[in-house]
């Protein structure tokens, strides 16, 4: 279905702005189950929003196509005749990579369809906090208003790019899936969750990739089990860092982008064919005439502040997903659309996502996973009623690989039960892993619960259960 020339009707039950999973969850859930009506603007021309156009979809996509490239390379340890270095085509894999994420749109277009939702193309800006002016998305002429008695703003995040001299002949993350080829040499210039990803992939494809951290660590806010078994890996496949370091400059050169840096030693210049700036992201409302209907956002960052039941400090305005700056997560801004809808329309007063206790996987080289506190956050909250469990261990599956790769777990527990309030993956697998466990701590898990769960045997998993 593509979106309407105009609405069907001038007042509705709802208006979501903002095509992204957490909205589409909320107008689908409120439409389809309890029969409001309801309406849905997003400005681009794709639903869907970062997380199937230009995230977690297509991202994932490639981290199995860079994971394919690592285990070719292994083959031939394990008794295969395989090419040292099978060819790959970024064009065709991008091809097809493109023509799923458009069967993808196809769906949630059909699936507004399905709820009854009007879908609307253009830009939202408040006119006043219950009507909702729609303007061109790139004219930005009015082209009508609607009106509602409830708004949700699920209108995502965006990329920030660093005001230095010459940023524009950088990428962010949207870009790298616009990439018709594959670049030789690249630079990353961050090294948040994103950035770490796309670097992986990156070198796992066998691009050259050089890190510029402003610190010496990665990961900010990750458990140390993760940031720096992780940090070593990338080290150990041939990725270069520049830590203590800011970026100053981009130079077009006649054979490809000069980095200028300044570093805690020295000031320098590296070329590179492609920079990849991911410093972080902000939120996407800049422009909706926030402050005139009274909602307040964050000071330093713009993030909407928002209530646990996702209210702003306007009656009858929403906000969920990444324009809270809360968890980051596509799934966590589709469970938030649901119970918000749950609440609103279908009685359940009660309806709120806890934001506790939210399990998170970081698609590196090898993945990594982590639910609840770090064992720093632990110790800032309990003090020394903490106790961390701790295993490092090479998986079976690197028995008969020349390469060796580290799994580390960190289990971390409180109180003379030992609650778990903690834990953190590193290694092979830790993906999948972390979902079951997720279940178990979310229930209030101790660690006897882990000791008395029968270990299966061969895995990594069972290192979780047999502990000491």
């Amino acid at each position: 279905m593509p979106p309407l020339p105009k609405p069907t009707e001038n007042v509705y039950d709802l208006i979501v702005i903002g095509g992204g999973s957490g909205g589409l969850a909320a107008a689908r859930r409120a439409a389809g189950m309890y029969g409001a009506r309801a309406a849905l603007i997003e400005m681009n021309d794709k639903l869907g929003g970062t997380c199937v156009n230009v995230g977690c979809v297509p991202k994932k996509i490639m981290w199995n196509i860079a994971t394919t490239a690592e285990r070719l390379r292994e083959a031939a340890d394990l008794g295969f005749d395989a090419p040292e270095k099978p060819k790959f085509s970024w064009a065709n894999i991008k091809e097809k990579r493109d023509a799923y994420i458009k069967r993808l749109n196809a769906i949630y277009d059909s699936s507004l369809e399905k709820a009854h939702v009007d879908y609307l193309h253009g830009f939202a800006v408040f006119r006043d906090a219950h009507t909702i002016s729609v303007l061109d998305p790139k004219s930005r002429e009015l082209q009508y208003e609607v009106q509602a008695k409830h708004v949700i703003i699920a209108t995502g995040s965006e990329s920030i790019i660093p005001k230095v001299p010459g940023a524009e002949l950088g990428i962010d993350s949207d870009g790298f899936f616009a990439l018709s080829e594959q670049p030789k040499r690249v630079a990353v210039v961050g090294t948040g969750y994103i950035g770490m990803e796309l670097a992986g992939i990156f070198n796992s494809l066998g691009t050259h990739v050089t890190v510029f951290s402003r610190t010496k660590q990665i990961l900010r806010k990750f458990d140390p089990v993760i940031k720096e078994n992780l940090l070593q890996e990338m080290q150990n496949t041939g990725i270069d860092f520049v830590f203590d370091s800011s970026v100053t400059a981009l130079r077009k050169t006649d054979s490809g982008i000069a980095v200028e840096y300044d570093a805690k030693d020295q000031s320098g210049s590296k070329e590179v064919d492609t920079v990849l700036w991911a410093i972080g992201r902000g939120p996407h409302s800049s422009k909706m005439n926030l402050d005139k209907v009274g909602i307040e956002t964050d000071p330093k960052r713009g993030y909407i502040k928002v209530d646990e039941a996702q209210n702003t400090s306007s009656p009858g305005i929403y906000a969920l997903g990444d324009v809270c700056g809360i968890f980051e997560l596509t799934p966590v801004a589709i469970k938030a659309g649901r119970k918000l809808a749950d609440r609103v329309f279908g009685g359940q007063k009660d309806s709120y996502l806890e934001y506790t206790n939210i399990p998170t996987v970081i698609f590196a080289h090898p993945t990594c996973g982590s639910i609840g506190l770090s064992e720093d956050e632990a110790r800032e909250k309990y003090g020394d009623d903490v106790k961390v469990y701790a295993s490092k261990f090479t998986n079976l599956y690197y028995a008969l690989l020349d390469r060796k790769q580290a799994t580390a777990y960190k289990l971390i527990v409180t109180g003379p039960k030992e609650k778990v309030v903690g834990l953190h993956l590193f290694g092979l697998g830790s993906d999948e892993i972390l979902q079951g466990f997720g279940v178990a701590i979310r229930m209030g898990a101790t660690k006897a619960d882990f000791d008395n769960c029968v270990a299966i045997h061969p895995t990594a998993a069972e290192e979780l259960v047999t502990l000491s």
